[in-house]
């Protein structure tokens, strides 16, 4: 994944000056030292990478430079003057910004206010009509400006509309030095590939950016160079990342080789499709994200929910844990009707529920481990008294698991890394040992350690036969560790495909919107009604056929498929034509259907498929060249970039 127009873009000369200089930064919580002699160096006009594993010091180096943390000791230069920020309005002042991991957003303000949260602060007199005007301009570069309206208030939105505020909020202050922690943790590559080109014009218009990212093809893709850190110390600094291998960059991060991510699904037990689903999902509506959700898993079974930030997949599995009233559909677990009114009543059915904001959702920070790890047993006994004890063998267990010595569960979760709390917090529903167990991006913010910990938890779940539903933006992710796929797009669940079947490509285009594809759909059709057949947008891929769109009007010139079906090409109705790909109309010789492709590619030369019109046999039948216009002027449009 490269921002748009990388391969003509040239990297600017970097100064022989740096733009900031961090030497021996010291940061001690409590008996935490989370960093000891980091350093960093800062180009003007580059995209440095900031890595290294859960823990490393990454965030806390990256607060102390915007002025979120004071530092115990070392020194900061910007622009050969020295740097001691008192507070983040303080960084902003001096030009240095971060978009948060963990966002800092006002719940009870809205998408607006919360944008320009810091110029609220500020004397004079705000114009909210010139705010507003700004703030769409903001959203519009990402994307968002349909998804996002400006008075709703922060706390409706999901974690990853809120990530999209924290970066709009970045972006509105027009620092010199934006700090980019995780930004991509809840997006899918459409929206992340989105980000980097607003990433990529903000560089070329001057500004500096530090990314940090667990991502490594995120790293090799937008970034300059990269300066690694471990253990809140600096390993490599300032090393351009085109002399870098993934290897290389793993050895650093973690100090030793790592296995691929990809998981061997054939370890462990196959699904035993042929039996009942454990869950199934018929009709579901959540208003207002949810209007039609059907999916089902079976044991042994892990399926995943993709689709873009908004689709309604988080509202989706939070509406059948019972945490979202339901106003239609039915839920089944094990073949009974199932009606969760809370989130109690799903627990002791036998679900768990690892949300996808931890902060919010998942941990109680003032909590020890052992407290976070055990909120899951309290949900699910019916009993008088804590009984931890009952615990306690599998405890034992998950914490050898998890790499935690015993004398540090009663140490406040807090003095954790990211990664651990999320191992942790996934402990908490293994420790139940769920029939179901739901996932909403169960690696977001980890590092890659941490990730393959991960995946093995989900692998041994599935092994022992519960089902496993999980959301992850990263549809890599997805085709990784999941049998299936369900795409869910506007609410409304769009295809279900065997994983094997999919590509990244593929179920991007799956995943798109429906609503923003509304006007590409409404083309299609009056084509279908002015030349009184059918018209198509599908997916072609060996010997099979991805319907994204179907549009007939003429049952004649019926193509054999429908919206979000995937049949072999042999099966439908067209197969010659599909077969040969010619920008001719092709006579099919058993029903003389007439069809006629187009080839789709986006602005960066991408396949976005085929757009094909079928005429009924002996109907008259238009120039090619004709219908190649009038489906050109589509493709334009569709591949315009923003």
């Amino acid at each position: 994944m490269k921002p748009e127009g990388s391969e003509t873009i040239r990297l600017p000369e970097l100064s022989s000056a740096p733009l900031l200089v961090a030497m021996g930064i010291e940061k001690t919580f409590e008996r935490t030292r989370a960093l000891a002699g980091a350093e960093l160096d800062i180009f003007p006009g580059e995209v440095l990478g900031l890595l290294g594993a859960n823990g490393a010091g990454k965030s806390t180096l990256s607060k102390v430079i915007s002025g979120h943390l004071t530092r115990d000791a070392g020194s900061v230069i910007l622009r050969d003057r020295p740097l001691n920020l008192r507070s983040a309005r303080d960084g902003i002042q001096h030009g240095v910004a971060m978009v948060m991991q963990e966002t800092s957003l006002a719940p009870d303000l809205s998408v607006l206010e919360n944008i320009f949260l810091a110029e609220l602060g500020s004397p004079g007199f705000l114009s909210y009509g010139r705010l507003k005007r700004k703030a769409e301009e903001i959203l519009d570069r990402l994307g968002q400006k349909e998804t996002l309206p400006l008075s709703r208030e922060v706390r409706l939105l999901s974690a990853a509309q809120r990530q999209l505020v924290e970066i709009a909020k970045a972006l509105a202050l027009n620092s010199t030095l934006i700090i980019f922690d995780e930004p991509t943790a809840s997006l899918s590559p459409p929206e992340v590939e989105r980000l980097f080109q607003v990433m990529t014009t903000l560089k070329l218009s001057g500004h500096t950016l530090v990314f940090v990212s667990h991502r490594l093809e995120e790293v090799f893709a937008i970034t300059d160079r990269v300066t690694v850190m471990r253990e809140g110390r600096t390993v490599a600094k300032s090393v351009p990342t085109a002399s870098l291998k993934q290897a290389e960059l793993i050895r650093l991060m973690v100090g030793q080789e790592m296995k691929s991510l990809s998981p061997n699904r054939s370890n462990g037990a196959a699904p035993l499709f042929s039996r009942p689903p454990l869950l199934e999902v018929k009709n579901l509506a959540s208003a207002p994200a949810v209007r039609d959700v059907s999916f089902k898993v079976h044991p042994g079974e892990i399926l995943g929910l993709g689709g873009l930030v908004g689709a309604g997949r988080s509202e989706t599995v939070e509406a059948v844990f019972g945490l979202r009233p339901r106003q239609r559909g039915e839920l089944f677990l094990e073949g009974k009707l199932f009606a969760p009114k809370r989130a109690a009543d799903a627990i002791r059915a036998g679900i768990g529920f690892v949300a996808e904001d931890r902060r919010i959702q998942g941990i109680v920070p003032d909590f020890s481990v052992r407290e976070n790890l055990l909120l899951g047993h309290l949900a699910a006994s019916r009993k008088f008294g804590l009984r931890y004890s009952e615990r306690r063998t599998k405890l034992e267990a998950l914490l050898q698991q998890l790499g935690l010595p015993e004398k540090r569960l009663d140490t406040s979760l807090l003095n954790f890394s990211g990664g651990m709390q999320q191992k942790i917090v996934t402990a908490r529903w293994l420790l139940l040992e769920p029939s179901v167990l739901i996932l909403d991006e169960p690696t977001k913010g980890v590092d890659i350690g941490t990730r393959a910990s991960i995946y093995e938890m989900l692998r041994q779940v599935a092994a022992r036969g519960a089902a496993v539903v999980v959301i992850s933006s990263d549809f890599e992710e997805l085709l990784h560790i999941c049998e299936r796929i369900v795409v869910i797009s506007d609410g409304v669940s769009i295809a279900d495909v065997p994983s094997a079947m999919l590509n990244e490509e593929k179920l991007t285009l799956f995943a798109a919107p429906r609503t923003s594809m509304e006007q590409n759909s409404a083309f299609l059709r009056d084509i279908a009604r002015d030349l009184g057949g059918a018209a198509f947008w599908t997916l072609i891929d060996q010997d099979r056929l991805f319907c994204l769109y179907t549009a007939i009007s003429n049952d004649q010139a019926d193509p054999g498929f429908r919206t979000a079906e995937t049949p072999n090409i042999s099966d439908t109705r067209i197969p010659a034509a599909l077969n040969t790909k010619t920008n001719e109309f092709v006579v099919e010789p058993e029903n003389q259907l007439a069809t006629l492709l187009l080839s789709v590619r986006s602005s960066r030369g991408h396949d976005m498929g085929w757009i094909g019109v079928t005429l009924p046999a002996q109907a008259p039948r238009p120039q090619a060249s004709e219908v190649q216009n009038r489906i050109e002027t589509l493709v334009s449009r569709l591949t315009k970039p923003h």
